[in-house]
C-alpha cells in the first residue's frame, strides 16, 4: 500500500465521519438541544482521546506513574 492510497483512505474516513456528524443534527429541534448535544459530543471525543493518551503513555513507560 502506497502513501497516496493511505492518505486517501484516511481522508475518506474523516470526511465520512464529518458527513455523519453534520447529518445527525440536520433537522433536529430545538436549537438549544442541538447545541447541548454538539458540546457533549466534543466533550466525549476529548475524553476518549485523553483515555487513549493515558493508556499509551502508561504502556510506553512500563506501566509506572
Amino acid at each position: 500500500m502506497n502513501i497516496q492510497h493511505f492518505n486517501k483512505t484516511i481522508m475518506g474516513t474523516l470526511s465520512h465521519f464529518s458527513n455523519l456528524y453534520t447529518q445527525a443534527f440536520e433537522n433536529c429541534k430545538p436549537a438549544a438541544l442541538v447545541i447541548l448535544l454538539k458540546v457533549y459530543s466534543v466533550f466525549c471525543a476529548i475524553m476518549i482521546f485523553m483515555a487513549i493518551y493515558a493508556l499509551s503513555d502508561r504502556a510506553l513507560n512500563g506501566w509506572d506513574f
